[in-house]
């Protein structure tokens, strides 16, 4: 089977963040509008699980993905500075969401 799309991960700031369904939602839909098949992991239920246990869900989400792109607040963030080590290792693709976005604004 022919692989159309490239799979993304959308990492950034959740921990505290009572917004973040929103951020991670928003950027979700812009990165798929772009064509891009994308992990988030907003999606997960909250409360539902211990901190240790979401990072083993989304770091097997992260690591399925070919890219893995970063919301502006992912450095205030443990879980999204360890997401950005780990892509780092396997060799993934990182993009930073706000570049991308300001990369595709079409030019005055």
């Amino acid at each position: 089977m022919e692989k159309k799309h490239k799979t993304v991960y959308l990492a950034g700031k959740i921990t505290g963040d009572p917004h973040y369904r929103r951020k991670f939602n928003a950027a979700a839909r812009e990165l798929t509008a772009a064509g891009f098949v994308v992990l988030n992991p907003a999606i997960l239920p909250y409360p539902g699980f211990e901190y240790e246990a979401y990072m083993r869900i989304t770091t097997a989400m992260l690591d399925e993905c070919e890219a893995v792109y970063f919301l502006p607040d992912w450095r205030v963030s443990k879980g999204a500075s360890y997401e950005y080590n780990r892509a780092m290792a396997n060799g993934q693709d990182i993009f930073f969401f706000s570049e991308w976005k300001a990369a595709r604004q079409p030019q005055r």
